[in-house]
């Protein structure tokens, strides 16, 4: 292991703002926290990384005024790095496992980091992508947050969007604590501008804050972009960026849509940029703490450096994330750490930090680096990272998982859109003290390695698969609380309908709890007007409900609809003809 040295003095100042994690030290000395994460940024998406083409100069700023971590891992995509990093603990133990059909929301018992700073009298503040749950009680602002300004679902551009605002990044309708908002605005732009005038609000009030800035960019879709960042590098040459064989008319199409996706970094660089001059100017800057990464691999075949791979691969270009962290009162900066660390670690980091005590009967899976990230002394035994995603209703030994540890790494790289895997698995072992491109695979020469860390992995399998007695049993929605009525139902969150294997599919099933027995609303809404006079139906708790669906229609309401309190499910779809539709979204409201 190998991190910078810091001198005594710093080590002291670090250690100052936790010691009242034993109720030694005051309050008033905790460090603000922002929390930045951007969506579907590679690890070589940016200039202190060696792109040849992206400049960052603001992220290249931050990540050399404190620690760049060189070997961060991350879930191969996004839900499952959300609800590692909210937590501390791996999502296989949280119900989140998959990003749609229903597999993308977290149980509501899982303690977040933003219930413990809350609890600590944290003000807490989301602004952007949640993606662990849409609807009471996994909201945001129903795990801690208690000032949310968020997208639905897993981005802007899915079946979560808002009527009237469908992939919509500039002038976007957002979630402000619960309510639909029509925003003027970039989205990016939008998000740091509010996080801003939070924080400042909370400055002026002597609260210290915790802010979480997950941008949904540069995710797609690509079509609404910062146009004077486009035109920047529309005309660049990538050849020294894009991976994988030339092709003419291909080479058009990604020339284009990497100057989209680095628009779109480069206006967040901006926003970092930002930020850090507002917190100069509000004079917290020195003691707030600034993690920035990204949350899985690159979303096209690109630039990350020596390594391998891209978004869902669990080869190093998928898994390995950029990772800085600024905080002058206690990081040197300019230093950095190779030693292994990952998502799971950023809570108890945080919460060290912070000197807020663990929450009672919560065991994390993750351990503070804090000791890394202020250069203390510390013993670091090796340990291994367990990586594990692939599309399904519940994971599946041995498929598309990777372990990783200081220096060796076994992987079975089956395929993540695979939702179902029989093997065998075809075990690749590399050691990435050597080969971190993963070039050389070592496991035929190191049968005894394979065969250690494939029983550790079949360990922490049964382990994190045994966390409840219904472990992979998505979480149920509410409907009719005084929390949320009505509720919006939206194909994000439906589970797959019969013979439906991927994609949102044409029908779904959601599963429900009925909080409150009386009286029901629910209007089917769906994507186009019908194109035939057909048949509405709503089959729930039971009962069938019909209705005629006339051509030219396209929503309909069942405005009687009787429900007992408890678990339920709830299907609905029109028929014209031969053609069966599921809807696009249902508004469910109860008894008021």
């Amino acid at each position: 292991m190998r991190t910078t040295p810091i001198g005594i003095a710093a080590m002291i100042a670090a250690l100052a703002p936790w010691v009242c994690a034993a109720g030694t030290g005051s309050p008033a000395a905790r460090p603000n926290v922002i929390l930045i994460v951007t969506d579907d940024q590679g690890c070589g998406d940016f200039s202190i990384a060696g792109n040849p083409v992206l400049r960052t100069p603001n992220l290249d700023a931050l990540a050399t005024a404190g620690m760049r971590m060189t070997r961060f891992y991350v879930s191969p995509v996004c839900t499952p790095t959300r609800a590692c990093l909210m937590t501390g603990r791996y999502n296989y133990r949280t119900r989140a496992i998959d990003t749609y059909i229903g597999r993308a929301m977290m149980d509501p018992a899982e303690v977040t980091l933003a219930e413990a700073l809350r609890g600590a009298g944290y003000a807490t503040g989301i602004f952007g992508k949640w993606h662990l749950g849409d609807n009471y009680p996994m909201r945001a602002m129903d795990q801690g947050f208690e000032e949310s300004l968020v997208i639905r679902g897993g981005g802007i551009g899915q079946p979560s969007d808002p009527p009237g605002g469908e992939g919509k990044y500039t002038d976007p309708i957002l979630f402000h604590n619960g309510r639909p908002v029509a925003m003027k605005g970039y989205c990016t732009d939008i998000y740091f501008d509010a996080a801003m005038e939070w924080m400042q609000k909370n400055v002026r009030e002597g609260k210290r804050f915790f802010a979480y800035i997950p941008t949904n960019a540069p995710h797609s879709p690509f079509h609404d972009v910062p146009r004077e960042l486009y035109e920047k590098y529309r005309k660049v040459d990538w050849s020294p960026v894009v991976v994988g064989p030339p092709n003419a008319r291909k080479s058009r199409e990604e020339n284009d849509t990497l100057a989209r996706i680095f628009a779109m970094i480069s206006n967040i660089d901006e926003n970092v940029g930002r930020l850090t001059q507002r917190l100069r100017e509000l004079g917290v800057l020195d003691n707030t703490i600034i993690l920035f990464f990204n949350d899985n691999g690159p979303n096209t075949a690109r630039y990350v450096g020596p390594l391998r791979g891209t978004k869902a691969d669990v080869h190093e270009g998928g898994i390995r994330a950029a990772f800085f962290a600024r905080w002058s009162a206690a990081i040197r900066p300019g230093s950095t750490c190779d030693v292994p660390a990952a998502h799971i670690d950023i809570m108890p980091t945080i919460l060290e930090a912070c000197g807020v005590r663990a929450p009672e009967g919560v065991r994390f899976d993750g351990r503070s680096i804090l000791p890394l990230l202020t250069g203390s002394p510390v013993k670091w035994p090796d340990r291994e990272i367990v990586l594990q995603t692939h599309r399904g209703d519940q994971p599946i030994l041995y498929h598309h998982f990777a372990v990783v540890t200081e220096r060796w790494k076994l992987l079975n790289a089956s395929g993540f859109e695979k939702e179902e895997y029989a093997g065998p698995p075809r075990f690749e072992l590399y050691d990435l003290l050597q080969d971190p491109g993963e070039r050389n695979n070592l496991a035929a020469e190191h049968p005894e390695i394979v065969e250690r860390l494939r029983q550790d992995y079949e360990k922490w399998f049964k382990d994190v698969g045994s966390t409840r007695p219904d472990n992979y049993a998505p979480p149920r929605i509410y409907i009719g609380s005084p929390q949320e009525n009505p509720v919006t139902l939206t194909r994000q969150d439906w589970r797959r309908g019969p013979g439906e294997r991927k994609g949102y599919g044409a029908t779904g099933v959601w599963l429900l709890h009925v909080a409150r027995p009386g009286r029901y609303e629910v209007r089917l809404r769906f994507a186009a007007a019908a194109e035939a006079d057909g048949t509405a139906a709503l089959h729930v708790a039971g009962q069938v409900h019909a209705m005629p669906f006339r051509q030219g229609d396209a929503e309909c309401t069942f405005g009687d609809v009787s429900l007992q309190s408890g678990d339920v499910d709830l299907w609905a779809m029109i028929e014209t003809g031969r053609k069966k539709q599921g809807p696009w979204q249902v508004d469910v409201r109860g008894p008021s």
